[in-house]
């Protein structure tokens, strides 16, 4: 099974009128809420530091979206740990607020398509430097807001230490807590029983506060479309299990990064009940293949309307696609004993 791409892809491109999004538009956070669509996306302009911003757009069916403003809704702080970028936001809903994970640097990455892979600009800042400022390191934070315009940065929410993306919240608490997904780069090794980064999911009491111990949860799978993975879209309820997409990342071949399917319990999301062995969505069009990262089909958004899902992707790190499918019809996929033999 494989996810259909809207033929009218890519839905957003960068914006030749906008010296802040001139260059990248991709991994769009989505939300559906009373009948309209809003996009939070990525957008960078042609900058050699490549400040990394969010812009807004709005759509009635998902598929035309058109931006609110020629300006950011929110960037980079003018002071503090989030000076350099904002990126790929991850939204949710709880009562009144929405909740929007982000990655953030202290200094802009620079034009990292130009470095070696996982590169960025760094700068001396003496020999007592937090490793955060030493290695301009990604962390993710959270904030909130009623209307995508007005804001509230409640700050980091991964430990400094590590390079922590890919964090991505449960829309409502199980079984009494908040549940978050993340990616910790630096848990590899003998002691983690991991050659790989994986993903990981923890719980707590308060949104800012994660300090109880994480279980692994996905992990990548030597030799095949996978082999390094992380989190993509919020987790979406069924009646089935919760529904998660994440993407894996090939060592060898072409190093693209496609997209398989989980299905979590409900009642305890530790537990994995259904595994994607096969990708449900790869870099096939010049618009996930021709940009910054070539070959590259990255989701961030995702939504259930009557039995459709929605999932909103950054293609090749420069654009912004939209798949659907039935949803039904991915999860019998997911559950199958021939996708988990």
């Amino acid at each position: 099974m494989k996810l259909k791409k809207f033929e009218g892809n890519p839905i957003l491109s960068p914006n030749p009128e906008n010296d802040w999004e001139n260059l990248v538009v991709c991994n769009p956070g989505v939300y559906y809420d009373n009948g309209k669509f809003y996009m939070l996306y990525r957008a960078a302009g042609d900058d050699e530091e490549h400040v990394i911003r969010f812009g807004l757009a709005i759509s009635d069916d998902g598929y035309h979206f058109e931006r609110v403003s020629d300006e950011p809704v929110l960037g980079p702080s003018d002071e503090g740990p989030d000076m350099g970028c904002i990126e790929d936001a991850r939204i949710i809903k709880l009562d009144d607020y929405y909740y929007v994970t982000y990655a953030f640097r202290p200094f802009p990455p620079g034009q990292y398509w130009k470095f070696r892979h996982d590169e960025v600009l760094t700068s001396d800042h003496g020999p007592h430097a937090p490793h955060f400022i030493k290695k301009n390191m990604a962390n993710s934070a959270l904030a909130m807001t009623k209307d995508f315009k007005n804001w509230i940065k409640l700050g980091r929410i991964t430990d400094s230490n590590l390079d922590d993306r890919d964090v991505i919240l449960f829309p409502e608490k199980i079984n009494g807590k908040y549940a978050m997904l993340h990616r910790p780069k630096e848990w590899v090794g003998e002691s983690y029983s991991l050659d790989k980064p994986a993903v990981w999911i923890r719980f707590s009491d308060d949104m800012l506060l994660w300090k109880e111990p994480s279980t692994m949860l996905i992990a990548g799978i030597n030799g095949g479309w996978e082999e390094k993975v992380g989190g993509s879209t919020p987790p979406l309820k069924t009646d089935r299990g919760w529904l998660v997409l994440y993407h894996g990342v090939e060592n060898g071949g072409l190093g693209y990064y496609r997209v398989g399917a989980v299905m979590l319990d409900l009642e305890d999301p530790t537990k994995i009940i259904g595994r994607t062995k096969d990708y449900i969505m790869e870099p096939e069009f010049d618009y996930e293949i021709e940009g910054y990262y070539k070959g590259c089909v990255f989701p961030t958004g995702n939504m259930i309307i009557d039995d459709t899902l929605y999932v909103y992707y950054g293609g090749a790190d420069k654009y912004i696609g939209l798949a659907t499918c039935n949803v039904n019809e991915l999860i019998e996929f997911t559950l199958s004993k021939e996708q988990n033999s």
